[in-house]
C-alpha cells in the first residue's frame, strides 16, 4: 500500500520513527512534511496535504501527527471522502478501519508513546474494511451528510 504521512513540528520525531516502521512493513511511504521539529508550522496545512493525497488516489491511507492529534483530525475531516480517526489505542485503530473505513489515522505525539504509536500504526495498516451491510449503510449516511448539509 502507498501510505502518506504528514505532521506539524510537534509530530516530526514520531513521524520519522513511524516512516521507518511503515517501510519495514512493506509499504511505500510518501513523506509530506514537515521536515523539522525546530520550526513551528500549522497542522491544518499538513492535514490538508494528506487529505488531498487520499482524495486524489495517490495514497490508499495516511497518517497525520500533531501535538494532540485533535486539530489534525478536525482539519482532515473537512475534506469530503476523507474519514480521519483520532486513535491512541489499537482497538480504535483496527475498528476504525473495519467498521468506519477510516483512511487517515491521526495521533498526538504529546499523548502517545513511540511503542504504542507503532502498535496503533500496525493495527491500522493491517485492518481491512469488513464491507458488512450495516457498515456500508452507515458510510452512505456519512456521504449523504457531506453532500447535502447546508446552513
Amino acid at each position: 500500500m502507498k501510505i502518506a504521512i504528514a505532521c506539524d513540528h510537534a509530530g516530526f520525531e514520531l513521524k520519522e520513527t513511524l516512516k521507518v516502521l511503515i517501510k519495514s512493513l512493506g509499504h511505500e511511504v510518501a513523506d509530506l512534511g514537515t521536515d523539522s521539529a525546530s520550526k513551528s508550522v500549522d497542522y491544518p496545512d499538513f492535514a490538508a496535504k494528506a487529505a488531498l493525497e487520499i482524495k486524489a488516489g495517490r495514497a490508499e491511507r495516511a497518517l497525520v501527527i500533531c501535538g494532540s492529534g485533535v486539530g489534525a483530525c478536525v482539519a482532515a475531516n473537512k475534506f469530503p471522502g476523507v474519514r480521519a480517526g483520532l486513535c491512541h489505542d489499537t482497538y480504535c485503530a483496527r475498528q476504525g478501519v473495519e467498521h468506519d473505513d477510516i483512511n487517515i489515522l491521526c495521533m498526538g505525539s504529546r499523548v502517545i508513546g513511540v511503542e504504542l504509536a507503532a502498535d496503533v500504526t500496525r493495527a491500522y495498516l493491517s485492518a481491512k474494511f469488513t464491507g458488512e451491510e450495516r457498515h456500508k449503510r452507515r458510510l452512505e449516511k456519512i456521504t449523504a451528510l457531506e453532500k447535502n448539509f447546508r446552513l
